[in-house]
């Protein structure tokens, strides 16, 4: 069954009135709904709708396991703001009242939806969606969310109309892969942090959470084979911190909890560069057989591991079998960035070597764009990262994409200058760093991943990702507030068809700030944004 923890609320929740609901005057002729990211269809009139009562059913098979998952899902945290059981039933009961029903139906012959996609129709006794697998169901119960009442993210019975607008929504994702990564590995965020983070990338239909396990500073997972990997090399963080470590039966909670929500998670062990929290807990992975002391910078492209010696490639042989087997999803993240000790041959003979590995244990490689130099296998990403908002207008040019795109290997877009999400929103902002320079919200938003660099088309482009970097994050709020506003943006980026417009998407962003502070979470009020005035 699906973990019921709930997202912390914030003060509004616990205040007698409904949470504030208006959007901007100026917004309110032309804000039909609030859904993040837009759907790829949508036809509803707020007029009219049904309205979630005490009576109000969840009708599901329930002899299908992927539906009931959903169901309980959705019921779950639709109680606890409403008050109402709403219970789960294969049938509607006889006389069903006022109340009329909730449905989730799974049929593989919808394929048009694919792997993703969903339909909801809504009219006055009924809520009705459609998916052809779980994650589109999934996704479905997500918008479904979006469709109520900001208040509907309490956790205490408040008093509202749970109104849902009337009408249809068809929808399925432009990209497959729509990444977010968070850094572990400067500062160590523990596994309620994770999951928190969790739950607010499954509002925005991410799919991917790539988890930075290792780099200089710290090293974050539990190996069993090298053990002062944790009790050494993660013993500490950027600034001197206490650092922390993910037990195996840690980080198979995190992965499980992610798949519930339809995340895939995408482990990465930085190398051979980022390494010298290994590099210290361990003499013979050095070239001079000397381990160096321990990190607690943010310098970068001093370390590297010893790749001519044999050791090397069984320390990660080892490590990458460990957590492969740990790890159900198909991908294992081999770092590559940044890498200034090794010669351009030196680098990319080991990158090939660690391909091999990782493909032999059964995943296929993933490397941040430096990677590309080596000869990759078909089976191989390449995350492209390199941009600087100071460049000038777009389309930009990237060589190692191009490299990629020239050896058949697809890319996922992570343009520093558009969804680095630890780049600082403006010369003001406390968090963060400014090397890419400021990122704000449109920055982030006004995009399109098909057209953003020299001879990199939709068809080369696997999807996005928004990478968190932690230097100067330390706490659960700097990452929430770095995050928000510009992570639904690039939600809708990486899900939503191309022709997006700005000013119509940063009515429907204005519209969340209720929810987000029902939530509990931190965000950033860009001055970009439209917001409505906070509540007294």
């Amino acid at each position: 069954m699906l973990g019921l923890v709930l997202l912390a609320t914030g003060a509004a929740c616990r205040s007698a009135g409904p949470i504030a609901t208006i959007p901007p005057r100026d917004l309110v002729p032309t804000l039909a709904h609030a859904v993040i990211p837009a759907p790829a269809s949508v036809d509803l009139d707020p007029r009219s709708g049904f309205t979630i009562r005490a009576d109000t059913q969840v009708v599901v098979d329930v002899a299908n396991a992927d539906a009931v998952r959903v169901a309980e899902w959705l019921a779950a945290r639709l109680r606890p703001a409403t008050g109402y059981p709403l219970p789960i039933v294969g049938e509607p009961a006889l006389g069903l009242g006022a109340g009329g029903r909730v449905s989730l139906t799974l049929d593989p012959s919808r394929t048009t939806l694919g792997d993703e996609g969903y339909e909801i129709d809504v009219t006055r006794d009924r809520v009705t969606m459609h998916a052809a697998r779980p994650a589109g169901l999934f996704y479905a119960a997500q918008t479904l969310r979006q469709l109520l009442p900001p208040d509907i993210e309490c956790s205490t019975p408040r008093q509202a109309v749970w109104r849902v607008p009337a009408g249809r929504i068809v929808d399925r994702p432009r990209f497959a892969w729509r990444g977010a990564m968070l850094d572990v590995a400067r500062h160590f965020f523990g596994v309620d942090d994770v999951k928190r983070y969790i739950d607010l990338l499954a509002k925005y239909r991410i799919n991917r959470l790539h988890l930075h396990l290792s780099d200089d500073q710290g090293w974050r997972i539990e190996i069993r084979s090298w053990p002062r990997l944790t009790t050494y090399g993660g013993s500490t963080a950027v600034g001197g911190g206490p650092g922390g470590h993910y037990t195996q039966a840690q980080y198979r909670e995190i992965v499980a909890y992610a798949a519930d929500r339809h995340i895939v998670m995408v482990p990465e062990i930085d190398m051979p560069g980022h390494t010298n929290a290994a590099l210290a807990s361990y003499a013979e992975l050095n070239c001079d057989g000397v381990a160096p002391p321990l990190y607690t910078g943010i310098e970068v492209g001093f370390s590297a591991l010893c790749v001519e010696k044999e050791v090397t490639y069984q320390f990660i042989d080892e490590v990458v079998g460990e957590i492969a087997a740990m790890t159900p999803g198909p991908y294992f993240h081999v770092g590559g960035d940044e890498v200034e000790k090794l010669t351009d041959e030196q680098y990319a003979r080991f990158i090939e070597r660690v391909q091999e590995i990782v493909i032999r244990h059964g995943k296929r490689p993933v490397g941040w764009e430096e990677v590309s130099k080596a000869r990759l296998a078909p089976t191989s990403i390449v995350q492209q990262w390199r941009s600087d908002a100071r460049a000038g207008s777009p389309p930009w040019r990237n060589e190692a994409a191009l490299r990629a795109v020239q050896q058949g290997v697809p890319l996922v877009l992570s343009p520093a200058a558009k969804v680095y999400l630890d780049m600082k929103y403006d010369a003001d902002t406390t968090l963060g760093l400014k090397w890419a320079g400021y990122v704000e919200v449109r920055d982030a938003y006004d995009w399109d991943p098909a057209t953003l660099f020299e001879g990199v088309g939709e068809g080369d482009v696997l999807g996005i990702e928004a990478p968190l970097w932690s230097e100067t994050l330390v706490t659960m709020a700097d990452i929430e507030v770095m995050a928000f506003p510009r992570l639904p943006g690039i939600a809708e980026v990486g899900w939503s068809p191309a022709g997006r417009v700005w000013e119509e998407y940063r009515g429907r962003l204005a519209a969340h700030a209720a929810r987000w502070t029902a939530m509990g979470v931190s965000f950033h009020r860009s001055p970009q944004v439209p917001w409505p005035a906070p509540r007294p």
